[in-house]
């Protein structure tokens, strides 16, 4: 999954950058909000961390022009402001959450799962697809009640197929949320890694959908 951080705090934008990919996202960051207003407008995103403060164009302007885009990404309001005020007119301007700081990290981290799982129609911290479970807070993966080991690419083309079972999903689609802007990407690999993942969950859970791409079903 794939998250943007717009904060122009070097620090704690390297803190929350670093905390998302240890555990498994894809990030993005931006200091200023020109460059965010143009990476949420031009990239697709499963989740974006939006500071209120940032330089030359406030998180406010920048998420009501995205709205007014019609782009729907979920977003998580971060700032320093902790009044009744900000927070209304952080949500009255679309945003899906509100984070003041100063935060723990694992705060962060919850909501950060929990608005991914809303926009996605999952309810529950276990996402499941017949005998396969994807613990969202732990990162683990299981077959029939035993656990599985995942390469990091793996889990993350697990995860994306996870949130969207059933849907037709495309190589471009899954290259697009598994990899950073920045990243030297190849379609090509994303065959490689869904060949990986078919070896480890049981027959007939991915399917190739000739020219189109694929869809995680349950097997049964």
């Amino acid at each position: 999954m794939r998250i943007l951080v717009a904060e122009d705090d070097a620090t704690i934008n390297a803190q929350i950058s670093s905390t998302l990919v240890e555990h498994r996202y894809v990030v993005d960051s931006v200091c200023d909000g020109k460059d965010a207003l143009f990476m949420g407008s031009s990239e697709p995103y499963d989740a974006i961390i939006l500071d209120l403060g940032l330089p030359h164009m406030d998180g406010i302007s920048i998420l009501d022009q995205w709205r007014a885009q019609g782009i729907a990404t979920p977003v998580m309001i971060l700032t320093a402001r902790d009044s009744w005020s900000d927070k209304v007119i952080g949500m009255d301007s679309g945003a899906d959450d509100y984070l003041a700081k100063p935060f723990h990290m694992e705060e962060l981290l919850a909501r950060v799962r929990a608005l991914i799982r809303r926009s996605t129609g999952n309810t529950s911290a276990v996402l499941k697809c017949g005998p396969i479970e994807l613990h969202t807070r732990s990162g683990k993966a299981f077959v029939g009640g035993l656990p599985i080991v995942l390469t990091s690419h793996e889990f993350k083309v697990l995860s994306y197929l996870m949130h969207h079972q059933d849907e037709l999903i495309s190589r471009t689609e899954l290259t697009e949320h598994i990899y950073s802007q920045d990243y030297d990407r190849d379609s090509n690999t994303i065959e490689v890694f869904v060949g990986r993942l078919r070896k480890k969950l049981p027959k007939g859970s991915i399917e190739t959908i000739r020219g189109s791409g694929y869809r995680l079903v349950n097997p049964d």
